[in-house]
């Protein structure tokens, strides 16, 4: 039954997707905090999709990946530094904050991938 419901949502996205491309010639896609890939167990907690709405949870390459597969030419992307930015929410985000911070100065997208907590901002066309 979730993997029928996981292959409905994925429909969806890709249905709204496509009728986005109508409407304007440049679009800023902000996708929230792409998973980290390095640990199969860190999918976000049912707590964080409820206080944030999330249904999909992407990384750098599978976001990307959709985008191009509706149409879209990636112009630029970027992460934005929420993590290491923003105040910390826990004590967790307060003790990651520096090794991201320092992780992310060497290479963003490990850091992205490894640590989590970044998300990704893309302007298509």
């Amino acid at each position: 039954m979730s993997r029928w419901l996981s292959s409905l949502r994925n429909v969806r996205t890709i249905w709204i997707l496509r009728k986005m491309k109508t409407k304007a010639t440049f679009k800023v896609f902000h996708i929230p905090r792409p998973v980290r890939t390095d640990c199969p167990s860190h999918v976000p907690h049912l707590g964080q999709r409820a206080a944030w709405g999330h249904l999909h949870y992407f990384t750098k390459e599978t976001a990307l990946a959709s985008l191009r597969d509706t149409g879209y030419e990636i112009v630029d992307c970027v992460f934005t530094k929420s993590a290491i930015e923003l105040p910390n929410r826990n004590w967790k985000e307060t003790l990651l904050k520096w090794p991201r911070r320092l992780l992310y100065f060497v290479h963003k997208d490990i850091a992205a991938r490894v640590l989590g907590g970044f998300s990704l901002l893309v302007l298509t066309r």
